[in-house]
């Protein structure tokens, strides 16, 4: 439904995305004694991001649990308690390392369901973040996003506002399939409205962020705060931008886009990624596929350089769509 964080901005509180994660997963471990939590540095410490800070004191270290630094292991685990009936939320400190568990997530937990026959399968989520922001340099700030959506069996959840963190973690957690579930470094403390009471985002949900007319603009994770601003700004030369967040990319909200596109008659999409082999050329075929004859210009993709990201500040910020590059693509599509 488009506009949700909006409908309950006058009914909530603003807090920051980092606490939106600790009230879901503080919530459906209150509702399911079966959740519990793994990763490395979680419990004592309240996570390197402060997501899990207090989970401990309540729960306690049966189900708060400090992991060796050994991602490979304690992911395996994970699979095997979901297998046998818990909903582990595994955490892995950065996306990056996801390159260690690969075997575990794409050959076990990915197909699992599949090749029982449908009758077993894997509730568990993969916590993680990524992106790039801080200096970090090339090996804690890849996008990655692209990995998990090329692997059928697998949900991929990547959201952009506090609101949609507390709900679609909740759905995550809910949801009986292996999730992958990106926060962004760079929204940890971004704040937002988000009810106190207990809600639920359902996986496949996307959701309009801002209403327009002129255009479609796709986007997801930090680009979204990016992509309205600029949108913000093209609004002042006359360009009512259309901001679409799917929220999950697996699965993805096609009829919430391709709706969109129908109105606007022309496409933006934004990807923190590096372009080649993105989601946003997904995206893009499956507009073109799917609403070919609505467009009135070229689909314009506005992504990441096709580099490492570099160490110093300065070329970090140009490895990937700015504020500036998003408003020119956007004026792209009406002089097509």
């Amino acid at each position: 439904m488009p506009g949700q964080a909006a409908a309950v901005q006058t009914a909530a509180r603003e807090i920051f995305y980092r606490e939106a994660l600790n009230e879901a997963l503080r919530q459906e471990m209150r509702r399911d004694p079966s959740v519990f939590l793994m990763g490395e540095g979680i419990a004592g410490r309240g996570g390197s991001y402060k997501v899990t800070v207090g989970l401990l004191d309540e729960f306690g270290t049966k189900r708060v649990m400090d992991t060796p630094i050994a991602e490979a292991s304690f992911t395996g685990v994970g699979i095997g308690a979901a297998i046998t009936g818990m909903r582990p939320v595994v955490e892995i400190l950065f996306v990056d390392f996801t390159m260690l568990i690969m075997d575990q997530l794409v050959n076990q937990a990915a197909k699992y369901h599949f090749m029982s026959g449908g009758t077993r399968s894997v509730p568990m989520v993969l916590r993680t973040q990524g992106g790039v922001g801080n200096g970090l340099a090339a090996q804690h700030s890849q996008s990655l996003e692209a990995l998990f959506y090329h692997i059928p069996g697998l949900k991929l959840v990547m959201p952009s506002t506090p609101y949609d963190a507390k709900g679609l973690l909740a759905g995550a957690i809910r949801c009986d399939f292996p999730v992958v579930f990106i926060e962004h470094k760079m929204l940890y403390m971004n704040k937002g409205y988000v009810p106190d009471k207990e809600y639920v985002i359902e996986l496949g949900s996307g959701d309009i962020k801002r209403p327009g007319r002129d255009v479609t603009l796709i986007a997801w994770s930090n680009m979204i705060p990016r992509s309205l601003s600029a949108a913000q700004k093209l609004a002042g030369e006359g360009i009512d931008v259309e901001v679409v967040d799917p929220r999950t990319l697996v699965p993805l909200d096609k009829k919430l886009i391709l709706e969109s596109v129908r109105k606007t008659e022309r496409v933006v999409i934004v990807q923190e990624a590096p372009r080649r082999g993105g989601v946003a050329s997904d995206i893009a075929s499956i507009v073109q596929e799917e609403a070919f004859d609505y467009l009135d210009a070229p689909i314009q993709i506005c992504a990441g350089r096709n580099t490492p990201i570099p160490f110093n500040l300065n070329l970090e910020s140009i490895s990937i769509p700015q504020e500036e590059d998003i408003v020119q693509a956007v004026k792209n599509v009406f002089v097509s």
